[in-house]
């Protein structure tokens, strides 16, 4: 080395020389800036909008979820289908009881008096006068006559011009006031009606717990004739944004329609929410129907009945009707969307709604059909009843004979057209019925409610096997037969709780404890033959 420094170790056997260990390290180091060099122009705007272009991706790799995706799609496909398929079975038993006033009801009225009148002929074997049911049909008759001549001191003209002298805001308003006015005086109502119907029909050997039947009567008769004139004051709005020159009123009452939308849909919703969303649309839907009517045929008198003058208000209906029913797709659609519910929850509440009518022809029925669709659907038919005769017999005026011939033939139409209506809608209930697999449950024995127990207690109380409740005191039916009931008193005296009833076999007892956890496992196709319109079918309280 030539030098005073010292010598580096020579290479062992199988090593590298320093000079070769050198020579590698700067290969290493050049190839190093090479792919430095090379990742940098990697970076280029061309590269990326390249790759940008040209990047792929696998679907099947997350397939549960584009499955799940495509099946929300299918299903809000479905929903309208599916919801008009309920809507159609709803609204004709809405028309089967409203025709039950003006065909059936009469004639059983007669029947009952008939009875009433030829009774001594035929000796008191029994210590009723009458039967429960006929007492139920002739208070029915009797508020329903008291309540049209009543309404006879109510101005509808003058209504009207009162009514179209306002401002469209004031109108608008007004009628929305209308409508919560008329839901909170139909939960209230049916109740009053239920309790004169069992006030009048209950045993006598039971100590009285009631006011007496008198003040029950005078409270019908006062709620019949102001839910009728509350239904005339939505009548004759309606009618004055029907008669409006620029139809103002009329676009701003259908967009109030698009406003439930929003109430409605951004809320969490189980399956008995929806039950009851679904029977307010039917009941709501039915009574516009009748509205319209009321309508075409005040309109129609004003022109003398011309039939040109139906043809200008026939756009006007299918306008309401038509925005009716684009409003109930969107909010039920949007509805089983965000709380995932299938399209298949139609056909179980139709099926709830066909087990009310099947229910009500047996032979151990405790309520009449009418009352089962008040409570289900918040229906009430007699004062929109009240409300229909009042127009119809101030509109049409009946001189000589033929008219009043024509009456009796239109009178027999009616009458056939709900017997139709009634066998071909009990057909149906029985088929529905049949395909949910609920027969069983025609036959099984009805407990019924500890009257003494607070409704607060009550809730895990069997209401009703055949798909009609009990109101909140425990009273039971309004047309029970009392007959029946000392027949069939073992039976009926059983008190249990609705979730052991419908889950546990009969005679199997278990603690409250086991009740209440019981409840949020218990499916909701057998909670819907608990819920009317107007149960709260949220968190329960104990």
């Amino acid at each position: 080395w030539g030098s005073s420094e010292p010598r580096p170790p020579a290479a062992g056997p199988g090593q590298p020389s320093p000079q070769q260990r050198t020579e590698t390290l700067g290969f290493y180091e050049s190839d190093r800036g090479r792919k430095k060099k090379r990742s940098l122009s990697d970076l280029s705007l061309l590269r990326f909008i390249s790759a940008e272009l040209t990047r792929g991706y696998f679907l099947e790799h997350n397939e549960a979820k584009y499955t799940e995706r495509r099946e929300r799609v299918y299903t809000c496909m479905r929903i309208p289908k599916e919801l008009e398929k309920l809507m159609f079975f709803g609204i004709f038993l809405c028309l089967d009881a409203f025709l039950y006033v003006f065909t059936l009801l009469p004639l059983r009225v007669f029947l009952a008096m008939f009875r009433f009148i030829t009774l001594p002929c035929y000796g008191l074997r029994d210590r009723r006068l009458l039967q429960p049911a006929q007492v139920c049909d002739m208070l029915k008759g009797v508020i329903l006559v008291i309540c049209y001549f009543m309404m006879h001191y109510v101005d509808y003209s003058m209504m009207y011009h009162l009514i179209r002298g306002q401002s469209v805001i004031k109108l608008y308003i007004i009628y929305n006031m209308l409508e919560v006015a008329d839901r909170l005086i139909s939960s209230f109502g049916q109740d009053i009606l239920d309790a004169l119907y069992w006030t009048a029909t209950e045993p006598k050997e039971r100590k009285r717990a009631h006011i007496g039947v008198i003040p029950h009567f005078i409270m019908a008769v006062l709620y019949v004739f102001l839910h009728a004139i509350l239904i005339m004051v939505q009548a004759t709005t309606l009618n004055v944004a029907f008669n409006s020159h620029n139809k103002s009123l009329l676009t701003i009452m259908m967009s109030n329609n698009f406003v439930e939308i929003k109430g409605s849909v951004f809320k969490k919703f189980e399956k008995n929410n929806l039950f009851q969303m679904s029977n307010s649309d039917i009941k709501e839907r039915f009574t516009n129907y009748v509205l319209l009517l009321i309508v075409c045929l005040r309109n129609m008198e004003q022109f003398s009945w011309n039939p040109d003058h139906f043809w200008v208000l026939f756009p006007d209906v299918c306008m309401v009707v038509a925005s009716e029913i684009a409003v109930d797709i969107v909010k039920h659609a949007f509805i089983t969307k965000f709380n995932d519910i299938t399209a298949d929850v139609y056909s179980e509440y139709r099926a709830s709604l066909a087990f009310d009518l099947v229910s009500s022809r047996q032979k151990n029925a405790y309520t009449d059909y009418s009352d089962s669709v008040s409570r289900r659907m918040g229906f009430i038919p007699l004062p929109l009843a009240v409300l229909l005769i009042r127009v119809v017999t101030s509109s049409i005026k009946v001189q000589g004979v033929l008219a009043y011939v024509c009456v009796v033939l239109f009178y027999c139409g009616l009458i056939s057209l709900k017997v139709l209506n009634s066998i071909v809608l009990l057909g149906k209930s029985c088929q529905y019925v049949k395909e949910a697999k609920m027969e069983e449950k025609l036959f099984n024995p009805v407990p019924t409610a500890t009257p003494g127990k607070p409704a607060g207690k009550q809730q895990g109380t069997f209401k009703s096997t055949q798909g009609i409740s009990t109101d909140e005191n425990g009273s039971t039916s309004v047309t029970n037969q009392p007959v029946h009931q000392k027949e069939n008193m073992p039976s009926l005296l059983i008190t249990s709780n609705s979730d052991q009833f419908l889950t546990t076999p009969d005679g199997e007892e278990k603690d409250i404890s086991q009740d209440s956890s019981e409840l949020k496992h218990r499916s909701a196709k057998k909670d819907l033959l608990e819920i009317d319109r107007f149960t709260i079918c949220g968190n329960r309280i104990d």
